[in-house]
This record gives structure tokens, C-alpha cells and sequence, in this order.
């Protein structure tokens, strides 16, 4: 079950950086101090969404770069294949 939580948080300054903090929302979705994880940014949007990496080690004579290109085609025709799926 998707569950969307709304949370208002301000920005705030980390030394020389800025941020948030998100506890909460990041314990929901199983992440905890150490954990890698991935960023996309939408600059038409303003969103941020933020995912736990799930690298894994790649079998031989498969590349990181077969896997970025497979990646980012999923994620492009990602309607499109669940369509297919559905059918």
C-alpha cells in the first residue's frame, strides 16, 4: 500500500551547507545512518525524491554502464511496461 505523508520542515544550516531533517520519513522507508541513497531532482517540478540504493555486485561481462542505460530505459518507459504487464 503506497502511503503519501505530507511533512513541513524548514531549511536549515549545517556548517557550510543546508538541510533538513527527516527522521521519521527516512525510518519509513527502512533507512538508517550509513545507508547509501539515490537522488533525482526535477528542476521543472521542484521535486526531490529520494530512494534506498540497492547496488549489488554484477555478474561478469555485465557493465555499470549496461545498467545505467538499462536503468534509465525502465525508468523512461516505465507506464508504458507496466501497461504491458497489465494486460
Amino acid at each position: 500500500m503506497n502511503r503519501m505523508m505530507d511533512m513541513e520542515r524548514k531549511v536549515t544550516k549545517f556548517g557550510n551547507s543546508l538541510g533538513i531533517t527527516m527522521t521519521d520519513a527516512l525510518k519509513q522507508i527502512g533507512l538508517s545512518q550509513g545507508d547509501t541513497v539515490l537522488i533525482n531532482v526535477n528542476q521543472t517540478t521542484g521535486e526531490i525524491i529520494i530512494k534506498k540504493s540497492t547496488k549489488v555486485s554484477l555478474p561478469n561481462g555485465i557493465s555499470e554502464d549496461f545498467m545505467d542505460t538499462l536503468t534509465n530505459v525502465i525508468e523512461e518507459y516505465d507506464q508504458t511496461l507496466q501497461g504491458l504487464k497489465d494486460r
